[in-house]
């Protein structure tokens, strides 16, 4: 279940959204070579990502933020600035450029000090901006619940695009998050779930006064639970024109 974008373009252009995006790619461009050499790779994750054993021995605090900007490979990269591409634009709209930022680097932040509380004594360096995206996840989904996403469903070599109200596909990603990290064995398949799940209440935390502030439930009714811009086209829905089949 993959998202592909969410029917609410920002009413202004998301500045920080495009910028954390291209800082991403252009951070694993820069040690992409690496990847050619194994151990100099696993040197510059030691130095730079964040390893709670050495966060708590040595006091390397500083990798809690180095490791947002850091990711495991073009899979893991692509699919979080997708992620961050679809959520951020709408959050920034709301938050404005600055207050998005301070947002999405606390949100980081606090996605690894929930990794680093679940596995204290970890030797394994953790990289990636998926805790601080999470956070984007939990704010938008406070803020607008009702918005539909487009996800993309794989079933074998079935393919099927289907819109879903954001409430559904968050809360099934969350409690996906929390299953794992419940019962699977401590590492979770090399996916930080408890960094997942953390980034993603704090995101709702961090967007609880911003939400106050529209009004709350006012902001919900006048809203309905929709961003409030008009929805883009949907190029994805079916013509209503019939068709004709060729005898």
């Amino acid at each position: 279940m993959l998202p592909i974008r969410d029917h609410n373009p920002s009413g202004s252009t998301p500045y920080v959204t495009y910028a954390l995006i291209a800082v991403n790619i252009a951070v694993f461009l820069s040690y992409w070579p690496l990847f050619e050499n194994e151990r100099a790779l696993f040197q510059f994750y030691s130095d730079w990502a964040m390893t709670p054993a050495k966060v708590l021995q040595y006091g390397r605090w500083d990798t809690l933020v180095t490791s947002m900007f850091l990711h495991g490979g073009w899979l893991h990269l692509a699919g979080n600035m997708l992620f961050l591409w679809i959520f951020g634009d709408n959050m920034e709209d709301e938050m404005g450029h600055s207050g998005f930022l301070v947002f999405y680097l606390l949100a980081g932040v606090g996605a690894g000090l929930a990794q680093l509380v679940s596995e204290p004594y970890s030797n394994v360096p953790t990289v990636g901006a998926s805790g601080a995206i999470a956070g984007v996840m939990g704010g938008y989904l406070l803020l607008f619940p009702k918005a539909r996403v487009d996800i993309l469903i794989i079933i074998v070599f079935i393919f099927r695009i289907l819109p879903i109200p954001a409430w559904l596909m968050l809360g099934i990603w969350f409690a996906f998050q929390l299953f794992n990290g419940l019962f699977l064995p401590t590492g979770g398949g090399g996916v930080a779930y408890w960094a997942h799940a953390g980034g993603f209440v704090i995101g709702v935390g961090l967007t609880v006064p911003l939400f106050l502030r529209l009004g709350g439930r006012q902001f919900w009714a006048r809203t309905d639970g929709h961003p409030p811009h008009p929805e883009a086209p949907d190029n994805f829905a079916r013509s209503r024109i019939p068709k004709v089949r060729r005898k």
